[in-house]
């Protein structure tokens, strides 16, 4: 068979847009600059120039590149002006200045143990970390499940998100909707939740998973 001469698109990389190794400019340490740095930023993202800013919003050139540079403080009238020219709200400016940036720390075998559908069946479940009202939109539940010679019914589970599963011991043969996945340690599954899913064989116990549920947080 001849071969295109257009290359295809990789598509697992074309949807990788975040580099897990980026880094950010460190947090300003006053509010002035906390709000030059975010008029930034939001003209940067607009891709113009500090010239047009002026003609939008009416201001110098001088007292613009004064505002971005955090050596003055702007007014709120001023603000209501850049807010309108960069189409966004006023509280944007102040997002970064001591937002609290939130994480979960659980010691080895210190997970809360929680009832969930299937825990009858012998499914046991540990949170390993939980936080409420990121700067996401977010929220991620990550399990520790356990199945043990107990586990003889096979509830199927179905919510909302996105569910990644990494095997760490013994073997299930996993279902999700109409497929069926034979997992080991060291495979991991990784699908849309909405599907049914949930193991359907238990092939060497005791087995353990991690699983990692992501959905859209509730505002």
């Amino acid at each position: 068979m001849a071969k295109s001469g257009k290359q295809q698109a990789n598509p697992a990389k074309a949807a990788l847009a975040q580099d897990p190794h980026a880094v950010r400019e460190p947090r300003a340490n006053n509010l002035e600059m906390a709000i030059g740095h975010e008029v930034r930023i939001y003209r940067k993202k607009l891709g113009i120039t500090v010239a047009d800013m002026a003609v939008a919003t009416g201001m110098s050139v001088g007292m613009l590149s004064k505002i971005e540079n955090g050596n003055i403080s702007p007014s709120l009238t001023t603000l209501q002006a850049l807010s309108k020219a960069l189409g966004v709200p006023i509280t944007a400016f102040f997002r970064g200045f001591e937002e609290p940036r939130s994480a979960s720390f659980v010691k080895a075998g210190e997970g809360v143990n929680l009832e969930r559908r299937g825990t009858r069946a012998g499914h046991h479940y540990s949170l390993l970390g939980h936080i409420e009202n990121n700067t996401s939109g977010v929220v991620v539940e990550p399990y520790l499940i356990t199945l043990n010679a107990e586990s003889d019914v096979f509830p199927t589970f179905q919510h909302e998100g996105m569910e990644f599963l990494y095997m760490l011991e013994g073997e299930v043969i996993y279902r999700h909707g109409d497929s069926l996945y034979r997992m080991a340690a060291g495979d991991s599954l990784f699908f849309d939740a909405d599907a049914p899913h949930g193991p359907e064989e238990l092939v060497k116990l005791p087995a353990r998973y991690l699983s990692i549920i992501a959905y859209p947080q509730q505002r």
